[in-house]
């Protein structure tokens, strides 16, 4: 067994086994906690303190989770099983706590250092645990001897995770006062309750403004404190670099140097109340039973129900997903690119999928103007989200044809397309410089009295500077991002996938870069006079309400779903419900309180 300096063995990468997947009883609400228990293929037990990396086999997160050891036990000669408590707080919690007897689970561990044991072992050690910070020192106050201790636990509601220890006295406090004491912990453990314990060591893990509150305490009255840190990690065993925390002994990294460290030289500085710049939001109080936050959008005197839009290219005419979900329940719909001609689109492979996107190379298949104005328009129209026609064109005089064309309809509003990567005229070639965007926005807008949406195209060297002219020329809000550029090879032939060789990717792999446009776009826009800027729809990469919200507060004004709705049909309903959820739960009560946020 392979040891480090201080004899404490190194992690091992292993596929376990789940023995249990249930729920904590007395984690308030009900579900929020779980006891996951996995049959680890080693013989040697983890040390209290330690934790290590989960990985479930079948998962959609790309990095393990690290979770602390709250119990274990040998199952036989060459097996342990390790008993974790997860809060359910994320997509990699949730995935862990969906688990079912015998899922394969990889494993990396046990890693990280462990509690030091007592010096003292005539006194009583006091332990502390805050939340779901209690588990690794239950783990830890189980390996103590019988009413050697005493020990506090400190939850929001209810209280869980104290099924194994044995103090000589054990104090539970409740914010909401469920359980013992109400209050938070300095409301039981006060500097006198601390002096009375005659304690020789403190030992703490829960949340960071508990941490600070126990070391200012402990170390006031020269009380040995070694805490259990917690940072966003990625390897578990110290290469990355990702999981470092300020100390007076410079940048340790928690996984490897810790979790546990002595508080002294911890910096456990308050919360910062800005982060880049950005000052961090003020507490509100949820909306009040009843009040609903109003979702609605107004671009260029067209009212949106909801700032939720299926994209171009991704959701046809609405009327296909009509028996699949209520498309009623949208804000708008974006049609097919449209061209003044009918199109039969690009040859050979058309669609690739990609870890975490969809690769493209439809080339703007379309039954052409005339005809959308004849047969899919009407259809469109008799729905209830708003219509929006994309309108795509091979040249400058097919985009104006195609324009005057839908200005004698009553579609309600134009997004003119000047982004697709996937034909070989027009579309992206007219997005990538400022004189031929203006060109034909200006020629465009002179055609229609519409208001009309101006989509860009990533792949713009002068993004910024494009966009800016688009709304010189007359652009009444810019859409972006459309895909990226990539190229696929299929390596068993030794030939691109698609016949173009280049297609466009979207998905959830571009949204943090679309994200990132958006902001960009939105902070060019903010510095015009104001009777000059433009709404922006974000479109990149949205899957959930979460990643809707990322956009708004970056600063769009609605937004287009496109590649998750082949993956999820209801995804754009379940981001409305989510949106106007998370609005009342913070107090929002229009999108308007929280977009753009972020600009600083």
């Amino acid at each position: 067994m392979l040891t480090d300096c201080q004899g404490v063995p190194y992690p091992v990468y292993s596929c376990g086994k789940v023995v249990t997947c249930k729920i904590q009883k007395g984690a308030v609400p009900e579900g929020s906690v779980y006891l996951l228990r996995i049959r680890v293929p080693d013989s040697r037990q983890p040390f209290p303190g330690q934790f290590y990396m989960l990985h479930a086999k079948r998962s959609n997160v790309i990095l393990s989770r690290p979770i602390s050891v709250y119990h274990s036990q040998q199952a036989s000669k060459t097996e342990v099983d390790v008993d974790f408590l997860i809060l359910v707080k994320g997509k990699g919690t949730k995935e862990l706590c969906s688990l079912v007897k015998d899922d394969e689970i990889n494993v990396l561990g046990p890693c990280g250092n462990a509690f030091v044991n007592p010096a003292d072992s005539s006194k009583k050690v006091l332990i502390v645990g805050g939340g779901i910070g209690v588990a690794p020192v239950a783990g830890f106050a189980e390996t103590l001897p019988k009413k050697s201790y005493d020990f506090y636990a400190s939850f929001k509601s209810g209280s869980y995770g104290l099924a194994y220890i044995k103090p000589a006295s054990l104090v539970i406090t409740t914010d909401d006062g469920s359980v013992g004491v109400h209050g938070m912990l300095p409301v039981a453990l006060t500097e006198e309750a601390l002096l009375k314990g005659n304690y020789s060591a403190v030992y703490a893990c829960g949340p960071a403004p508990m941490l600070a509150y126990v070391k200012q305490i402990a170390e006031k009255n020269n009380i040995q404190c070694w805490l259990s840190m917690e940072a966003r990690m990625a390897c578990g065993v110290g290469v990355c670099l990702g999981c470092s925390i300020e100390t007076t002994e410079g940048k340790k990294r928690c996984c490897k140097d810790g979790p546990i460290f002595d508080s002294k030289i911890l910096k456990l500085e308050k919360p910062a109340d800005s982060v880049g710049g950005v000052k961090v939001q003020p507490r509100k109080n949820p909306l009040a039973d009843g009040e609903e936050p109003d979702l609605s959008v107004t671009i260029k005197g067209v009212k949106f129900e909801n700032p939720v839009i299926g994209c171009s290219g991704t959701f046809g005419f609405g009327v296909e997903y009509s028996s699949v979900f209520d498309v009623n329940r949208l804000g708008g719909i974006s049609s097919k690119g449209l061209t003044l001609e009918p199109r039969q689109g690009n040859d050979g492979i058309r669609v690739w999928e990609t870890p975490s996107g969809l690769m493209n190379s439809i080339g703007l298949q379309n039954p052409g103007i005339p005809h959308f104005i004849e047969n899919e328009l009407p259809q469109m129209l008799a729905l209830k989200p708003v219509t929006i026609a994309n309108l795509s064109g091979s040249s400058l005089e097919t985009y104006v044809e195609g324009a005057k064309l839908l200005d004698k309809t009553d579609v309600p509003m134009i997004e003119l397309n000047i982004s697709c990567p996937n034909v070989s005229a027009g579309g992206a070639a007219f997005g990538m410089s400022c004189s031929s965007a203006g060109t034909v926005v200006k020629a465009v807008r002179e055609a229609t009295k519409k208001p009309l949406i101006v989509k860009l195209t990533p792949q713009s060297p002068e993004l910024v500077a494009v966009t800016l002219e688009c709304i010189k020329n007359g652009a009444d809000g810019i859409s972006l991002c459309n895909s990226f550029q990539g190229i696929a090879i299929d390596i068993e032939r030794g030939v691109p996938v698609f016949d173009k060789v280049k297609a466009g990717l979207g998905g959830p792999a571009i949204r943090p870069i679309a994200v990132r446009l958006v902001y960009e776009i939105v902070e060019a826009i903010n510095k015009l006079p104001e009777e000059q800027r433009v709404p922006v729809m974000a479109i990149g990469g949205i899957s959930c309400w979460e990643d809707a919200v990322e956009f708004i507060m970056a600063g769009a004004t609605a937004l287009q779903v496109g590649t998750s709705t082949f993956v999820n049909p209801n995804t754009m309903i379940e981001i409305i419900d989510g949106l106007k959820a998370f609005m009342k739960r913070k107090g929002y009560k229009s999108l308007a309180d929280m977009r753009g946020i972020i600009q600083k």
